[in-house]
């Protein structure tokens, strides 16, 4: 790591840029909550990709959010450009690739964000504190140390959206939550798995509550996995993020794949059941309410960590890291297409006894 002295106005106005998607939004969210606790008066903003700014709705860190498009035109990223020149007292990349690096430069007077470990040479000439990123560490505490260089003590939690009332009709009773479809295929579960969850979460007196996105594809692939006979009420594409945070706050547990929901369940403090393919946790497993007590291990069975629990099949293989077994995002991923419901059923039921047992 690479430092200069980072003097700081007093009340300073703060950029952090996360250009990706809704989970990396989310995984954000303490370093943004260190920044704005530990700068006396700051403005804290954020600029992310457009369609991931709703992962930061109602958060009371942040005075104002800008969005970008994911794919601007050469119009679109001069208008950028000129729009953040020299706007901030820091401008904070939270990525090493060049748009995020470039963006922090134009807005901050100081500059702070990771660099490549290998190359990157005019990346560290741009940035007043450049990091490297510790593949081995999680991606919240990797985040955390852009804050050692101000000296600030590190706020762990994740923030959810705020919580807004459902427009859908809320469920009646015990629930719990299935979000079945990640973004890329590798990280699929089998439709068949997903099935048998929902007729043993409905054998346990659960109704089972289905989410999702209003994609037309993602609703023909819900359509398949959620055929007539299987005992769920479908809420796809009917919430937003606020509504979400409400649906899961209340639920009994939450099992989804390796997507921003189940970080965002976690986040939320309901009992949270992570289905792990060919990605680490220990890098981007999801942050339980107080943090990581220990580090997520690189494989295992079911591991626990606070209110949540990630359920593995360790192949020899896993985790790879890789594009699944053919090397592409629709590739299948044999350690999820393996994977048993009952390994799954059994780290669900855990959760629900931890869920019983703090009602009681």
């Amino acid at each position: 790591m690479s430092e200069q002295p980072l003097d700081l106005p007093p009340r300073p106005r703060v950029l952090v840029i996360t250009l990706r998607r809704l989970g990396d939004v989310l995984l954000t969210t303490p370093l943004i909550r260190t920044l704005k606790s530990g700068l006396a008066g700051s403005s804290i903003e954020s600029l992310v990709f457009r369609g991931t700014e709703g992962m930061l709705a109602g958060n009371a860190d942040l005075d104002a959010v800008h969005v970008i498009p994911q794919r601007p035109s050469p119009g679109e990223s001069f208008a950028a450009l000129r729009r953040l020149w020299r706007r901030y007292d820091l401008a904070v990349s939270t990525q090493s690739g060049d748009r995020p690096t470039v963006l922090a430069w134009a807005a901050g007077r100081r500059r702070a964000g990771f660099v490549p470990r290998d190359g990157g040479g005019w990346k560290r000439w741009l940035l007043d504190t450049a990091i490297v990123a510790d593949e081995e560490n999680h991606r919240v505490n990797d985040l955390l140390r852009i804050t050692d260089a101000l000296g600030l003590a590190p706020r762990g939690e994740l923030v959810a959206p705020s919580a807004a009332p459902l427009r859908a009709n809320a469920p009646a009773g015990r629930y719990a939550v299935l979000h079945v479809n990640p973004m890329f295929r590798i990280r699929q579960w089998t439709d068949a798995g997903w099935r048998e969850l929902a007729r043993g979460l409905a054998e346990r007196g659960l109704t089972v509550i289905a989410t999702g996105g209003p994609d037309p594809a993602e609703k023909a692939y819900l359509d398949r996995v959620w055929s007539a006979d299987i005992p769920v009420v479908r809420l796809d594409g009917r919430l937003d993020w606020p509504e979400l945070v409400t649906l899961l706050r209340a639920a009994a547990v939450f099992v989804g794949p390796d997507t921003s929901m189940s970080h965002l369940a976690a986040a939320t403090g309901t009992p949270t059941v992570a289905l792990y393919g060919p990605e680490s946790p220990s890098r981007i497993g999801p942050w339980p309410i107080g943090g990581l007590d220990s580090p997520w291990a690189r494989s295992g069975t079911i591991q626990q960590r606070a209110n949540v629990w990630v359920v593995q099949n360790p192949l020899p293989c896993m985790p790879c890291g890789k594009l699944g077994c053919e090397g592409h995002l629709e590739s299948y991923s044999r350690c999820l297409d393996e994977m048993s419901p009952r390994q799954v059923m059994s780290a669900v039921d855990q959760a629900l006894a931890v869920r019983r047992a703090r009602a009681s």
